[in-house]
């Protein structure tokens, strides 16, 4: 079975967040991602992952004022400057912590402003792609669905590869989130196999609901295996909204760890 890593920022939220680290290593998390580590100093991040012997696998680069609603602002023209400064803050944390790759968030875009935004994304890309792939690091882009986030500009896996194909640059990939596609697009096996060299890393929730899978209509089983036969290097990121606490709604993940080993 693939290699999961728990999400923070959805994950064991009854906790303060650097007590989160402790829960995913009591639930048998080997690795870890989140939505951002900006809030906190470097070593107090660094500190709950040696001790809990956790691997940081995904954070986002910074995407403007998230409890203002902002979900990235890497579409926005007005604010490359502020873009590229976060790109370096990002890299510095990425680096400091052992982060191997870092997500980009595009930002909601008005449909009159899309020709704009995509030019502007292009150019926003490249420069981060340029910047990681010298620091060593791998840059992501996220396609988002638009019922949980209205406008958000990057929304579908063809127009995320789109943009990619115009940035070029062989450090760029697709941040292939299954429970966005589903929302969106659906024909996830046939996606997962026919674009799987250009997938940076996957992401999970069921759907409708965002929670654990089990409890929607995604058929993971078939997911899992189709991830596993296609020799999946990566951790998938559980990112999902429990449905009633993080540890009660572990057991679709114990399952597939006890079928690992059979």
């Amino acid at each position: 079975m693939p290699r999961f890593a728990a999400n923070l920022t959805m994950l064991f939220t009854d906790l303060p967040f650097l007590d989160r680290f402790a829960a995913a290593r009591a639930a048998g998390f080997d690795a870890v991602e989140f939505l951002f580590p900006y809030a906190f100093p470097k070593a107090a991040v660094q500190a709950a992952l040696t001790e809990h012997n956790l691997r940081l696998v995904l954070h986002n680069l910074p995407a403007g004022n998230w409890e203002a609603g902002e979900r990235g602002i890497a579409c926005d023209p007005a604010r490359t400057g502020e873009f590229r400064d976060g790109v370096g803050r990002a890299i510095d944390y990425a680096t400091a912590l052992g982060c191997p790759a870092l997500n980009c968030l595009a930002g909601i875009v008005a449909p009159e402003h899309h020709a704009i935004a995509r030019d502007t994304l292009i150019e926003n890309l490249t420069f981060a792609a340029t910047a990681l792939q010298q620091a060593g690091l791998t840059l992501l882009l996220e396609p988002v669905n638009t019922r949980d986030i209205p406008g958000f500009f990057v929304n579908r896996t063809d127009q995320a590869l789109a943009i990619i194909d115009a940035v070029a640059s062989p450090n760029l990939k697709l941040q292939y989130d299954i429970y966005h596609a589903q929302a969106m697009e659906g024909d996830l096996s046939r996606t997962i196999e026919t674009q799987f060299p250009r997938i940076g890393h996957i992401q999970l929730a069921d759907n409708p609901g965002r929670h654990e899978p089990g409890t929607g209509e995604i058929n993971y089983a078939h997911l899992f295996h189709l991830i596993d036969d296609l020799g999946y290097q990566g951790w998938i990121g559980c990112e999902y909204k429990p449905a009633t606490t993080t540890t009660a709604g572990l057991g679709w993940l114990n399952h597939y760890r006890t079928e690992s080993v059979l």
